[in-house]
């Protein structure tokens, strides 16, 4: 089926979880401290369940070290319910969000939902797209998921990419950020909007950086936002 990382140093929640996983077929690795998990995310995971509060090296921390290296939904658990929290998670790189307690089978309903949308977008990513768009200086290569501007990089993460390219294949359309959230995330996702003013925040700074003085997405104040076509 899946691979997927559990990282929490609650070690008889990992293994009550990993044997459900295990007996719906999934391979399940098992990481209890926040270095190991970072070890263990080379090997690829399909999903990441990952605790916040753990000694040490926190959860945030561990998604800032491996998002860019790692492609699959990351999950977090956390006893902390504020806003903030929510949405610090969600900037860092996190693709959903449960607070303790919860349910295992609500934990459970979450990971497959998570897979779900990952496999889906998958295949839309391999049926429906050109390989290269050219806006000016920038290429947005499709196959590769990479975005260059005057032949150099812009390092993206992959939702901060996966905005990108849904507004640039809609040039010039506006998107609200309800359903930037939903093409995206997925329309069954249970996160917060709000993350996607924080990605684009960090993606018109990535552009600016490498393109001073071009703005590639612009603000429709009250509606959303729409990719210009430079």
């Amino acid at each position: 089926m899946s691979k997927i990382l559990i990282i929490d140093d609650e070690k008889a929640m990992v293994s009550l979880l990993k044997s459900r996983l295990e007996l719906k077929g999934h391979e399940v690795l098992c990481a209890y401290n926040g270095r190991a998990g970072i070890e263990l995310a080379k090997e690829q995971p399909d999903l990441i369940v990952l605790d916040i509060m753990m000694p040490e090296i926190d959860g945030f921390e561990v998604c800032r070290e491996i998002r860019n290296d790692v492609v699959c939904p990351i999950l977090f658990l956390s006893a902390r319910q504020s806003e903030t929290d929510k949405v610090k998670g969600f900037t860092m790189g996190g693709d959903d969000y449960i607070t303790k307690p919860f349910g295992l089978k609500e934990l459970l309903a979450r990971i497959d939902a998570n897979l779900r949308r990952e496999k889906r977008s998958q295949y839309l990513n391999a049926e429906q797209k050109r390989s290269k768009l050219y806006f000016g200086e920038m290429c947005i290569d499709t196959q590769a998921r990479s975005i260059t501007i005057h032949g150099e990089a812009v390092e993206l993460t992959r939702r901060e990419y996966d905005i990108s390219e849904l507004l640039a294949f809609h040039a010039g359309q506006v998107f609200s950020k309800e359903r930037i959230y939903e093409k995206v995330w997925g329309y069954d996702a249970q996160g917060d909007v709000a993350t996607v003013v924080e990605r684009i925040k960090n993606i018109r700074s990535k552009f600016a950086a490498a393109s001073p003085g071009k703005e590639y997405i612009s603000t429709v104040w009250g509606i959303g936002y729409k990719w210009n076509k430079v």
